[in-house]
């Protein structure tokens, strides 16, 4: 691709962005779909980040997504957000518009369309959650608005699970959330179970790690679902897979939170046949790195 004087820029703005595959995302789409566009990776300092935010739009960046440790202290230099990210607290998706950004969480619809095509469902499901932090705050929200019957959600320490599903269960209106300590997943009534596995334990190099070991618990779960990606098999995933469930990792999470992106910024709609290439794409170089 020729980069000229009309080439539009996107990035990540984050700390750190050297690990970032969303280049491969979003290049390759703009290849595929013939887009003046290049997206590059932006260091961000601690201390500077609304200045980051107003100098890309001084300097006409067309679009931002936006990594740890900065999905909610952005919100703060937006000129409007989302009504979706509102309530999650949190965003990964600026999108220019005539006076500033505007924030959008592509994350959960991103999870929603991962699952969607690995035929996961969520309406009507019983679903084991682990975790309460960000990432699992948002599962637990867009689990409870995509009609999920009851979430038990599980962690470490209590306030933080009970505050979590209380705001949760309060924004939706309905009693979905069920707060519980990890060590209590026994009280969980018999059955087969969606499981999600919502921190980063068992993060590649900490790959023998897993936040439930007892075999007991695998026994409850029909398929589960790990946000993290590398390594490619995680020991949540193994576990679930020996006591004969589905597993399946976040690449694709994070293939279509970068999809929805690209449609945001570029007013198109991506094909799933351009959708496969890419993860095809992202799924050989962990094969070949993992």
């Amino acid at each position: 691709m020729e980069i000229n004087g009309k080439t539009r820029i996107c990035g990540l703005i984050g700390n750190p962005v050297e690990h970032t595959l969303s280049p491969m995302i979003h290049n390759t789409l703009a290849q595929r779909l013939g887009h003046n566009m290049v997206y590059v990776p932006l260091f961000v300092e601690q201390d500077r980040l609304k200045e980051a935010v107003v100098g890309a739009f001084a300097l006409n960046l067309l679009g931002l997504n936006v990594t740890v440790p900065y999905k909610s202290e952005v919100i703060a230099s937006l000129r409007e957000i989302d009504e979706l990210a509102k309530k999650i607290g949190a965003v990964n998706t600026l999108v220019r518009t005539a006076d500033g950004y505007k924030g959008y969480n592509t994350d959960m619809e991103g999870l929603y369309r991962a699952m969607t095509s690995e035929d996961i469902r969520i309406e009507g499901e019983q679903i084991m959650l682990l975790g309460a932090g960000g990432a699992a705050r948002a599962v637990a929200y867009l689990c409870a608005v995509k009609g999920a019957a009851r979430v038990y959600m599980l962690n470490r320490t209590g306030d933080k699970v009970q505050a979590v599903a209380q705001e949760v269960n309060h924004a939706v209106g309905r009693e979905v959330i069920v707060p519980m300590l990890l060590t209590e997943y026994r009280n969980i009534p018999d059955g087969k179970y969606l499981a999600i596995q919502g921190t980063s334990v068992g993060l590649a190099p900490h790959v023998e790690d897993v936040v439930i070991a007892e075999e007991a618990f695998y026994e409850k779960i029909h398929t589960g679902f790990d946000l993290i990606y590398s390594p490619w098999e995680t020991k949540f995933m193994k576990m679930t897979k020996a006591h004969g469930g589905r597993a399946y990792n976040g690449l694709k999470m994070l293939l279509y939170q970068g999809i929805i992106a690209y449609e945001l910024w570029n007013h198109v709609t991506v094909s799933e046949a351009d959708a496969q290439t890419i993860y095809e794409k992202l799924k050989a170089h962990f094969t070949l790195t993992d």
